[in-house]
This record gives C-alpha cells, sequence and structure tokens, in this order.
C-alpha cells in the first residue's frame, strides 16, 4: 500500500538510525572500505525515499535497505577497472548477492561477521582516541555529527573532520575489513572495550558542560556492549564490560537531584535504582567467571559494582571486599586513578587516615596534577578527619580544575560547608 512521502521519510529515518551499523557493514565487506561503504548505505536510504511513497514500506525495510546497498556496491565494484581483481577477492559473495526482492531479503539479516569487522574496524588503534570515538558512534551508533560534537562538546566541523581523517587513515594504512585472530586480536579487542567504556563514562560524568549526567551516551554504549556480547560469546571480558555498564547504568536515576545535580553514591535513593539493569549485570558477571581465568579489569570493576548494588543502604556496603577488588585490579590494570579508588576503599574500611596516607603517596604523579578527583577525595578524607580548613582549600583546588559547571558547584558547595565548620573566612 502507498504511504505519503512524510510518513516513508519518518519510516526511512527510523529503520536507518536502527539497521545503519549492520547496512554499512555488510557494505563494507564487498567493497573493503568504510567510507564508501557509508556512502552507499546513503544511496539506499534516498532510493527507499524515492520508492518507498509509491512502492509501500516493505515487510522488512532493514533488508530491503541492506539488499539495495549491497547492490549498488556490487555495480561500482563492476565500474572499476580493478573489477576482475576485486571480483576473484570477494569471490561468491559478489555472485551471491542478488538485487532486492522477497527471495533475497530472506537471507540479508546473515550479516553479524559483517557488524563485528566493522566494529574492529573502527576501533583500530592506527586512529586516534577521539577518531574511535567519532567513527564508531557514527558507523555503530547512527548519530549524525551534529549530534556526535553536541554530545562531545567539541564543534561539527571538528567532528566531521576527525571522521573524515579517520577514513582517510585506515585507507592509507591499509586496514582490513576482518576480525583479527590470535594476539592481534586482544590487542585490538581491548581497543573496542575501551572505546565503548569511553564513550560510556563520558554520558556517565560529563567531562566538561553545564549537565553531569549525558543518558543518550550510556544507552549508545551499552547498545554496542550488549551487541558486542552476542557477537562475541566467548570473550570474559566483553562480558565484563557489559556487566560493569548495566551495573552502573543501574544508578543513573539516583545520580542527579531534581535540577540536575549531582548527588552522590552515599547520599542516593537506593529504590531508585534500576532492578532489571542491576539483574542484568549480575547474569552477564556470572557469565564472564563461567568463562574461567582470572577476572579482567572490567570484570573487576563490574565485581566492585555488584557489591555496591548488593548493599541495601550506603552503610551496609562491604567496603572490606571492595578495598580488596580493587587491589586486585591494581595488580590487572595498575593505574594511579584506580590506586585514588583504592584510597577511597581504604579509608571506609580502616579509617580516613589509612586512605589519606595512601591518597598523600600519590600527590606527585604528574599523571593525577590536572585531576580534579584527587583534590576532591583528599578534601573528603580531611574533612572527615575534622582538619575542615585544609578540606575546604582542596575542595577549592578541586572545583577550580573540575570543567563541569554541575560538579563545579558542588565541590564549591562543599567548601563553603567546611568554612562554615572551620570558622575559615569564605
Amino acid at each position: 500500500m502507498a504511504v505519503t512521502e512524510a510518513s516513508a521519510a519518518a519510516a526511512v529515518e527510523a529503520v536507518f538510525r536502527i539497521e545503519s551499523a549492520r547496512i554499512i557493514a555488510g557494505v563494507a565487506r564487498i567493497v573493503r572500505d568504510v567510507g564508501i561503504a557509508e556512502e552507499l548505505a546513503q544511496d539506499a536510504l534516498v532510493a527507499a525515499l524515492e520508492q518507498w511513497p509509491e512502492s509501500g514500506v516493505p515487510d522488512r525495510p532493514g533488508a530491503w535497505l541492506t539488499a539495495t546497498a549491497k547492490h549498488r556496491a556490487i555495480d561500482l565494484v563492476r565500474r572499476k577497472e580493478t573489477y576482475a581483481r576485486k571480483l576473484a577477492e570477494v569471490g561468491r559473495t559478489l555472485e551471491d548477492v542478488q538485487p532486492p526482492g522477497p527471495d533475497d531479503i530472506a537471507g540479508a539479516d546473515d550479516i553479524d561477521d559483517d557488524l563485528l569487522r566493522l566494529i574492529f574496524t573502527a576501533c583500530h588503534p592506527v586512529l586516534s582516541t577521539e577518531a574511535r570515538i567519532a567513527l564508531t558512534l557514527r558507523l555503530l551508533g547512527g548519530l549524525t555529527t551534529d549530534e556526535i560534537a553536541r554530545a562531545f562538546l567539541v564543534s561539527e566541523p571538528t567532528v566531521a573532520q576527525r571522521i573524515v581523517r579517520a577514513k582517510r587513515t585506515l585507507g592509507r594504512a591499509g586496514v582490513p575489513f576482518e576480525v583479527p585472530y590470535g594476539s592481534d586480536r586482544a590487542a585490538r579487542l581491548d581497543s573496542v572495550l575501551e572505546v565503548i567504556y569511553l564513550i560510556f563514562n563520558e554520558g556517565y560524568a560529563a567531562t566538561a558542560g553545564d549537565d553531569w549526567l549525558r543518558p543518550g551516551l550510556c544507552e549508545d554504549a551499552l547498545r554496542l556492549a550488549r551487541v558486542l556480547a552476542g557477537l562475541m560469546g566467548q570473550e570474559p571480558e566483553v562480558h565484563g564490560l557489559v556487566a560493569l555498564l548495566e551495573l552502573q547504568a543501574s544508578r543513573t536515576a539516583a545520580r542527579t537531584g531534581p535540577d540536575g545535580e549531582p548527588v552522590l553514591l552515599a547520599d542516593q535513593n537506593r529504590s531508585r535504582w534500576d532492578r532489571l539493569l542491576i539483574r542484568r549485570g549480575y547474569a552477564a558477571l556470572e557469565r564472564a567467571n563461567a568463562l574461567g581465568g582470572a577476572p579482567g579489569p572490567y570484570a573487576l570493576q563490574a565485581a566492585i559494582a555488584a557489591c555496591h548494588a548488593h548493599a541495601v543502604t550506603y552503610e551496609e556496603t562491604d567496603w572490606a571486599v571492595i578495598a580488596t577488588l580493587y587491589g586486585l585490579l591494581a595488580k590487572a590494570a595498575p593505574s594511579p586513578v584506580v590506586e585514588l579508588n583504592r584510597a577511597v576503599a581504604v579509608s571506609m574500611a580502616e579509617g580516613p587516615e589509612a586512605g589519606l596516607a595512601l591518597v598523600d603517596a600519590l600527590a606527585g604523579d604528574r599523571a593525577l596534577a590536572a585531576y580534579h578527583l584527587l583534590p576532591s577525595v583528599r578534601g573528603d578524607l580531611l574533612a572527615r578527619l575534622g582538619r575542615a580548613d585544609e578540606a575546604r582549600a582542596e575542595f577549592v583546588r578541586a572545583a577550580g580544575l573540575t570543567r563541569n559547571a554541575r560538579e563545579q558547584a558542588l565541590l564549591l558547595a562543599r567548601a563553603e560547608k567546611e568554612a562554615e565548620e572551620g570558622g575559615a573566612p569564605r
């Protein structure tokens, strides 16, 4: 049945947002270039806008777009002078792909391997972290350049340039459109997991701007992690990352107040934690552990998050177990940030003096020189020790280092509270 142009456009937009990664992945397997694959996917989208108002929206619109884009990829390859060589490379793949039609669309969903190849290509270490994030959100998250720019508080031209350069870099470097194996796979998987976690963290506690949370980024990262877990079910760290994100995301509703202000873990209303996400997190963590071997960094962080989820109240948190888990994490993935978090856990388990000693040992670490959470944590420990004036100074220092307006306001409020309690001048 024919539909209006407006309803067809709405259907195309909705389907493309959901299916774009699979379409690009399927086409990239043919043309071996993610930039060209994205352009061909856009061509298929235009074809849908032209044809669907007349023919009606197909029963399986995503498969229709995929088949159309693949068919155009074949036409492109055939037009090139190197057709014969590329035909030999692609082999049966080209021969198997037919014009879109009811019989052919039935097999168009069998492209999970292509999606996996696209994930590994977009997160290739040859790209900078910023480029990997932008390309991953564009190709796999289906976000527009403008949406990525707004999410990371950079200009749209900057994001556009990052994406263009990333595609060129992949082409110049001859990055194959494939899932690596052996040691290469381990190294590349680490990069994939890192990018997804960075996207989530930017949504969970924004680096800069007026909002502390950006739930859309958290949802994109969680969706990517779930897709990856479906594709790589035998990789324990993939399930570890899913578990970590599910458990952390469960606290989203309780992490801000009515006006968007941050609410610290100790003050959160735990009845607002999402129990479904917590159950999903537990299940993912069980899958990670069931696969055997020593738990990796993401599984260990998920175990820490699970400890928090188990505690009915903040006071009932098993800080001794959390401190032990942070000790294991420090051995598995040593970093000054992990040490800072371990100091917090130790302070809760053994007292603020024990934690302060660990924090002071980090004072000279250059990696933390501009990290606002170092003075923030130190201020908290000093406040618990009754050293209000010193605590106030640390909160003020932390507020000067953060670029997030909400976090800055929270830290200045804590500094003011310590000033009141210590009698120091404001």
